[in-house]
């Protein structure tokens, strides 16, 4: 009572400023001790008839006898013959009643005051008054429901004062303390939603009050749920747990908040979205068994970023697996639905391999009968296998079984390809990209290619080209593309044997929505088949295949075509299937192709593609095979008709001033291929100095094509001499870069000698002679015969050697 003492005179000036009739009674002298001067709670009468407060008498006796003094009244100070205190029973009675009377009015006062009206003095005041009469009255706090004091001071939050705000949150924090139906009455209507906009506040003090009356709400097990459901108060709240500039007892209290919302499961979820993972692994470690399940499917349907996978995977992952090995159905539907995520990315995959996860996962794949998995699940499960395949690790060293199977043991790879073959386009799709992954890696390619050709499964793969579905068909064409370097033969022979799937994969290349990765494996796919394969071509010439090859190669090169990283492998794979062309040459219908579409000059200009090795090589290559038909497709002028012929020595001749120097005829790059009309020659001599050998080998090996039997070999060794490209043929033969190289360098200058004043010239260099020499020494039989001439024609043997011929017989 005596902390009433403070509020009488403030409030009785609030009482006259409101114009209320409220009476506030005024403090009577006799309710005060005389030793306290504060109200007296339980007046005791002395001997002599004084009345003081019992605490207040009894240390002043105890005082007495400290100091060895007799007991004595403070007031008259005389000596008392007794220190018994007689309860003053009618004063304590008075002095309740009077409290009693003074608390309504003083509290009808304040719920007067309490609305946003109010002035920021009469709102400060009588917030203050109600949390001290609460903290006065513990065991009697009926009074604020009985006044419905708790949504007036909840409306106070919405204040335009700072002030009144702060005392708001104060008050009700301090009425909320160790009482759960003030704490239902505060949760009410929207007061959450407003506390948690406080989290926001710029103002500091605001945003601490706040965090502080909401760790007292959410101590109560009830108002968890509803403090989570206010939209963001989680997000804000696990923010503030990591906020490096707020007071560090507020993170604290939003730590405790956080940790007393976890009670309930649906705030786990939102924390677990939010970042704040470890409450939902600890359900899913230590939790009961629906617990378990619970976690499990929140974090199979969680969007979880990379860092978060790892730590799942690092957290949770073996606890993943042993679900996986020993749970029933509904938990591993949930447990797989976790790990398809935390699969998806590399780091996680790893460890969830280490954790052990690939036995169960291969066994629930294929397992039938009652345990088997519904397909939907399989779906999952293969879907997993995917991600896991995707990212390089030594399969070979991991057993699935008592067997030691691994995932590119025969068996194995014979069982996914027999799902393959009898499952839904789904699981069809994710198995084939499982197969895809497992041939990405040259570790274990060819423990499936070898599967594959012991189970005769090339067809029934190829038949996939032609699926509906653009996902198996996509993922069909890269296996198959994966496994052409190793099974070219065997594809090439399933594709003649099957009806329309070159059809298909023609399609997929004139697809005109920019390049995908689809369209660069069916370009590379149809590469790596054999190139000589003449029936294969002509399958290819008669489904246009070779058209629209042309019709892209030339898009890209112009630049009207764009695919980012697809690009480089799509043109690649167009530029060795257009190449297929220059090995058949001496079919009719594939020479008009070659001239219609003007290839010679087409792989001339690609020879300048620069940055793109594969396609310079082939493209050199591909005039090599077409330079080589020149001599036969030259055309040799008829000679004059009789009466206007000219003649020589009384013989009638043709007139050559267009002919070809090298073939003696008519020649064009269109109609012919030939190198020099196309002004190649420059262009390959130019590729004599790239740091890629096959470019190089490729580029000599055209150029090599002026100097063969059948053309005229001075006048091919002077066209290159004019190209200025001597030199870089003698570089390539004192480089000694490669054997390949080595023995078509000896062979070109072998040819290049016969002429004597070149022969001559070069005689003079003496590291052209020493290579011609260490090719004698070490070359092939062959090579060894001709370095023998070459160094004949520069004088460094002796004309009358006949080693080879006489080794020969």
């Amino acid at each position: 009572m005596a902390e009433l003492d403070g509020f009488h005179d403030s409030w009785s000036n609030s009482t006259d400023s409101l114009h209320e009739p409220t009476r506030i009674e005024p403090i009577y002298e006799s309710f005060l001790c005389p030793l306290s001067r504060k109200i007296m709670r339980d007046p005791v009468t002395l001997e002599n008839g004084q009345t003081f407060d019992r605490p207040s008498i009894e240390k002043w006796f105890r005082e007495c006898r400290e100091k060895g003094n007799p007991v004595s009244c403070p007031v008259t100070k005389e000596v008392l013959g007794s220190a018994e205190l007689n309860p003053s029973i009618a004063l304590r009675n008075t002095i309740e009643e009077w409290s009693l009377r003074n608390e309504a009015a003083r509290l009808d006062v304040a719920r007067r005051s309490l609305n946003v009206g109010s002035s920021e003095t009469d709102a400060l005041q009588a917030l203050d008054y109600v949390a001290e009469i609460w903290q006065m009255k513990r065991a009697n706090r009926h009074f604020a429901k009985r006044d419905d004091l708790v949504p007036l001071i909840a409306d106070m939050l919405k204040s335009g004062s700072w002030k009144v705000r702060l005392k708001a949150l104060e008050t009700l924090r301090v009425i909320a303390e160790e009482d759960e139906d003030n704490k239902e009455d505060i949760a009410a209507g929207d007061t959450i939603r407003t506390i948690v906009k406080f989290l926001s506040h710029e103002h500091s003090k605001e945003r601490e009050d706040a965090v502080s009356l909401l760790y007292e709400l959410s101590k109560q097990e009830s108002l968890c749920e509803k403090i989570g459901g206010v939209s963001g108060s989680i997000l804000i709240l696990v923010g503030m747990c990591s906020s490096k500039s707020e007071d560090a007892a507020t993170v604290e209290l939003a730590e405790r908040i956080l940790e007393n919302l976890e009670r309930c499961e649906m705030n786990v979820r939102i924390m677990a979205e939010n970042g704040r993972l470890q409450p939902l692994l600890n359900g899913l470690l230590n939790g009961s068994p629906d617990t378990q399940l619970s976690m499990a499917e929140y974090l199979g349907e969680l969007v979880l970023s990379n860092d978060i996978k790892v730590f799942v995977a690092q957290t949770a992952g073996s606890a993943l697996v042993d679900v996986m090995t020993t749970g029933s159905k509904a938990a591993r539907e949930s447990t797989l639905k976790a790990l398809n995520q935390i699969s998806s990315y590399e780091t996680s995959a790893k460890i969830l391999i280490a954790a052990g996860i690939l036995p169960p996962l291969v066994k629930d794949l294929f397992a039938v009968g009652p345990n088997q998995l519904p397909m939907r699940l399989k779906e999952v499960s293969a879907t997993i296998l995917t991600n896991l395949v995707a990212y390089g690790v030594d399969f070979e060293a991991i057993p699935l079984d008592q067997n030691r199977h691994t995932l590119v043991s025969e068996e194995i790879v014979h069982n996914l390809l027999y799902l393959i073959s009898n499952t839904g386009p789904a699981i069809e799709c994710k198995l084939l990209q499982v197969l895809v992954g497992l041939t990405s890696s040259p570790k274990t390619v060819l423990n499936v290619v070898s599967a594959i050709k012991s189970s005769g499964a090339s067809i029934s793969l190829i038949q996939f080209v032609e699926a509906p579905q653009r996902e198996v068909r996509m993922a069909s064409i890269k296996l198959l593309n994966n496994i052409s370097p190793h099974m070219g033969q065997e594809l090439a022979d399933s594709f003649r044997a099957t009806g329309s799937q070159l059809s298909s994969l023609v399609s997929v290349l004139a697809e005109s929505n920019g390049i995908s990765d689809e369209q660069a494996a069916a370009a590379g796919l149809l590469a790596d088949l054999p190139a000589r394969d003449s029936v294969l071509t002509r399958r290819l010439l008669e489904e246009g295949a070779f058209d629209v090859i042309v019709s892209k190669v030339r898009m890209i090169r112009q630049g009207e075509m764009r695919g980012g990283r697809f690009v480089t492998p799509f043109l690649e794979g167009l530029v060795r299937v257009l190449a297929r062309v220059s090995y058949v040459v001496d079919d009719g219908e594939i020479v008009e192709l070659a001239r219609e579409h003007n290839l010679a000059a087409l792989f001339t200009d690609l020879l300048q593609m620069n940055g793109l090795d594969k396609v310079q090589a082939v493209s050199a290559t591909a005039l090599e095979n077409l330079s080589r038909q020149s001599k036969f497709l030259t055309r040799i002028p008829e000679p004059p008709e009789p009466g206007f012929s000219c003649f020589c020595f009384g013989k009638p001749t043709r007139d050559t001033s267009n002919n070809c120097r090298v073939h003696h005829g008519i020649c064009s790059v269109r109609e012919t291929f030939c190198l020099l009309d196309g002004k190649a020659v420059e262009k390959l001599v130019t590729c004599l100095d790239h740091q890629n050998e096959k470019v190089v080998e490729a580029c000599l090996a055209a150029l090599c094509t002026l100097l063969e039997d059948g053309v005229d070999i001075e006048e091919g060794v002077m066209v290159l001499l004019d190209a200025d490209g001597i030199r870089p043929i003698l570089e390539v033969l004192v480089e000694n870069r490669t054997e390949v190289l080595t023995e078509k360098a000896v062979w070109a200058v072998e040819r290049i000698l016969r002429q004597e004043d070149i022969a001559y010239q070069i005689s003079m260099d003496q590291n052209v002679g020493t290579a011609l020499v260490e090719a004698f020494r070490h070359g092939e039989y062959k090579t060894r015969q001709i370095a023998e001439r070459a160094l004949k024609h520069v004088d460094k043997l002796p004309n009358f050697s006949g080693i080879f011929s006489k080794m020969s017989t």
